[in-house]
């Protein structure tokens, strides 16, 4: 497995890359945003590790150029920033997990191999789902609601099709976990809050009727808030 890691704190990057070529990972440095842009352009990697704040071009950057090429490598940021703000932030750009230094290092081999075992699309190539007036096209990670068109990144059109594949049930943070994520590690505290925030930017645009509602402590229900009690 093939790993492109992007932090300018040496301290940082000499150890860790070290630990991740003992655990068998073929690891590659950068300590500025601009390397390793080039970088992850000019080699096919398995996953980025990418620290948020980098000289000349920021690790958001570097995502977000990368997943308007369509390049869909996994992305772990690092970060000092801890706020939901931030999380949602980083999703949005395309991240897929985030980790906030100071970290253990078990938890960074953790997210590391969580990534690396990336589950398949979901089993609905080709389908459109439709709840409400919200309509998915899940091969083509678009939503329509009314006369809105939605462009969404894979990992919404993913968590979008499972909620609406369940309507008016209550599915659990562990459930949601497991199919987004796949069995094992689970992404870092608050990922799916931010990735429910940012799913409801896009689906909920005032004055339409909300569609995701939060179960306190539970997980989440998708339908209108009459049909789901």
């Amino acid at each position: 497995m093939q790993i492109l890691l992007v932090d300018d704190e040496v301290e940082l990057t000499d150890p860790l890359s070290r630990i991740l070529r003992r655990e068998g990972y073929d690891v590659d440095v950068a300590h500025d945003g601009l390397e390793g842009s080039q970088r992850a352009r000019q080699r096919q990697y398995d996953l980025l590790i990418l620290d948020w704040m980098l000289p000349q071009k920021t690790g958001l950057e570097i995502c977000q150029e990368l997943r308007r090429q369509g390049d869909t490598t996994p992305v772990l940021f690092l970060t000092a920033k801890d706020t939901l703000d931030d999380r949602v932030a980083g999703l949005d750009a395309g991240g897929d997990d985030y980790l906030v230094k100071p970290f253990e290092l078990r938890e960074l081999l953790a997210r590391v191999r969580a990534l690396l075992r990336r589950p398949p699309t979901l089993d609905l190539v080709g389908q459109r789902l439709r709840v409400e007036d919200l309509e998915l096209d899940t091969e083509n990670q678009i939503a329509q609601r009314g006369q809105r068109r939605i462009d969404l990144s894979e990992k919404e059109s993913q968590l979008l099709a499972y909620l609406m594949r369940h309507p008016n049930q209550l599915l659990t943070h562990e459930q949601i976990y497991e199919q987004l994520w796949g069995a094992g590690e689970k992404p870092s505290s608050n990922v799916l809050a931010a990735q429910i925030r940012l799913l409801r930017r896009k689906i909920e645009v005032a004055p339409e009727t909300p569609l995701i509602h939060t179960v306190y402590g539970k997980g989440y229900r998708f339908g209108r808030e009459d049909e789901a009690k």
